[in-house]
């Protein structure tokens, strides 16, 4: 059994976004001890900016006449999609940008996207259970005064669950930037109570995954 783990924070040390995962990641472990977790880490190890519109113009010329760079790029969406493919579970851990989807996360989805087996449609992925962490550096959760300004969750939902059709679960790390930004430093009890219930949602999830992929076997 192998989990895939897909990081899309640039920061390693301070990460929020990986910390989470990290619970996932050693729940599932701990669940399945001894397989494998394979990992990419598309915040340092970034999908060049060009590699999605070299695959898709790819697509519109004969196979002996694409650029180096078009095959390249061809090359790369479907090592990405192989991952996928591969792994028994999904773990996608990514944090909120500017109230937006992260730039790294939409390059892979958009690359990923080209090959041929992810286009829209197609079930490839159907009922593989993944995990999406998502980390915001505020508190969007409704009745608060940002509530709505998240723009990137429900797009990543609709990628993985409606257009792939993952089982996915999701947990959700609020006010992040609490006792970093000294402008929030009134909720700091309110963020600590937030930071544990995210905690143990992760960890269940992580445990989850093992078992929720054991019934989709079955």
């Amino acid at each position: 059994m192998t989990l895939f783990r897909l990081d899309a924070s640039f920061r390693v040390e301070g990460s929020h976004s990986r910390a989470i995962g990290d619970i996932v990641e050693q729940a599932w472990t701990e669940a399945n001890p001894g397989e494998d977790v394979v990992r990419r880490h598309i915040g340092t190890d970034v999908i060049p900016a060009t590699a999605w519109g070299d695959a898709v113009t790819a697509a519109f010329v004969p196979e002996d006449q694409r650029t180096q760079a078009q095959r390249d790029a061809g090359a790369l969406a479907a090592t990405l999609v192989d991952e996928l493919v591969e792994a028994d579970a999904l773990l996608f851990a990514v944090p909120l940008f500017n109230y937006g989807v992260s730039q790294h996360f939409k390059s892979w989805v958009d690359l990923v996207i080209t090959d041929p087996r992810m286009a829209p449609g197609t079930t490839t992925l159907a009922g593989k259970p993944a995990e999406l962490v998502v980390v915001r550096g505020g508190n969007y959760q409704a009745g608060t005064p940002r509530e709505g300004w998240d723009h990137a969750t429900p797009w990543m939902r609709r990628i993985l669950a409606d257009l792939w059709g993952l089982d996915l679960t999701v947990t959700e790390a609020e006010f992040t930037l609490v006792g970093v930004n000294p402008a929030m430093d009134q909720f700091k009890e309110l963020a600590a109570e937030l930071r544990t219930e995210a905690e143990e949602l992760a960890r269940r999830h992580g445990a989850e995954l093992g078992r929720r992929r054991s019934q989709v076997a079955a």
